[in-house]
């Protein structure tokens, strides 16, 4: 029964991944059938962000009444019918009407899932639960590659990815007795005790460090993600496709270094992880910020970066239990996610914004910001 309810989740995972790369993969399509400039994906992104934030910042009181299965089985259907939606729309306001409930079944499924994970489950499995994560990411693109190629267009694309979260949804409604019988409900984890209040939250020592440290990783990680290929061609003058596909490789890396931090996790520890990825993450931004005219150690300092964020985002997560009590964990997960998101959604426009004005050759710099902050947060959590 606990090997199986572990699959679940796994594939739970893999459908958390599974949207987030479909719209940058569509919208040069999508944008020219719609007439829309191709800077209105970025509005799409916000409203689908805005949602993952009010449904993170819900999650505690939704987990604790309705409990992790059926939110999480109702989050997936509300994805896969948001999808659905996505792949029937025929003008932009559609698509922004239907990215309400996208945002909302991501914020909700990620929340509960994390928590549970974390409560339940040992560190490798975190690590490798968020593995999966980049596998579903990994995924859509292919699919939505495939259906572009076929005469599908992006509506097949949609329609595609769609259909797989709506069968993913009837297996997790078919396991929901399983989410209950896998394990002993301790008091504080009863649906009868009532949610923590964001006021609340915030007054728990050492809260507000690891909500500035996770703003601080999502953006480094979104940014670097996103500024890396433009950096490479416009700064270093690097071809175009190779840096591409070197762009490609942060994520890589961000997949394979869970994968290969699930196996050491639980002898080295949480806190330790943390600092490895943020060492290794350091190491990277050195190696793309040297003034070496050869490409390669730039080119390999994204990789070396995308295996330093590897680790710390499952590693926060799976501390939050030990760091503010079993009882307090889905109410700040929740806020964890939403500062998450916050993160994911400001700091990336906020470099194109200092690439236009001063240059994009700040890219290191701006990411070692960040990553700093991540550093000296995660520390004075950790001197509690």
């Amino acid at each position: 029964m606990y090997s199986l309810l572990l699959a679940i989740i796994y594939l739970s995972f893999i459908s958390l991944g599974l949207p987030d790369s479909l719209l940058g993969s569509a919208w040069p399509v999508m944008q020219g059938q719609m007439g829309v400039p191709i800077s209105y994906a970025g509005i799409v992104s916000m409203i689908i962000a805005g949602g993952t934030i009010i449904s993170s910042l819900l999650s505690d009181r939704l987990t604790k009444r309705f409990g992790a299965g059926l939110v999480t089985s109702v989050s997936v259907f509300m994805t896969a019918a948001a999808l659905f939606g996505f792949s029937v729309s025929g003008s932009f306001a559609a698509l922004c009407v239907w990215a309400v409930p996208y945002g909302l079944g991501a914020g909700a499924v990620d929340a509960a899932l994390n928590n549970y994970v974390a409560l339940h489950y040992a560190s490798r499995h975190m690590n490798w639960l968020h593995c999966f994560w980049g596998v579903g990411a990994a995924i859509s693109p292919f699919v939505m590659g495939y259906c572009l190629m076929s005469g599908l267009g992006w509506n097949g694309g949609y329609r595609t990815i769609s259909i797989m979260q709506i069968v993913l949804t009837l297996i997790l409604f078919t396991s929901l007795p399983l989410w209950k019988s896998a394990r002993t409900i301790a008091p504080d984890e009863r649906g009868d005790i009532p949610g923590l209040s964001l006021s609340q939250i915030m007054r728990i020592k050492g809260v507000k460090f690891v909500l500035a440290a996770f703003f601080g990783y999502c953006g480094m990680e979104t940014t670097a993600g996103l500024w890396a290929s433009s950096f490479l061609v416009l700064h270093r003058g690097v071809d175009p496709e190779i840096a591409a596909g070197y762009a490609s490789f942060f994520y890589i890396g961000i997949t394979a270094g869970r994968f290969f931090s699930g196996f050491i996790s639980d002898k080295i520890g949480d806190k330790n992880m943390i600092r490895i990825g943020i060492g290794v993450i350091f190491t990277g931004l050195l190696a793309v910020w040297l003034p070496i005219t050869a490409d390669w150690l730039c080119l390999n300092g994204l990789i070396v970066i995308g295996l330093g964020c590897a680790p710390v985002y499952p590693a926060i997560i799976h501390a939050t239990p030990s760091n503010f009590g079993r009882e307090n964990s889905q109410a700040i997960i929740g806020v964890q996610m939403a500062s998450a998101y916050t993160g994911t959604t400001l700091m990336p426009p906020l470099f194109g914004l200092i690439a236009n004005s001063v240059g994009i050759g700040l890219y290191p710099a701006y990411l070692l910001a960040l990553a700093l902050l991540m550093l000296y947060m995660t520390e004075r959590l950790n001197s509690f």
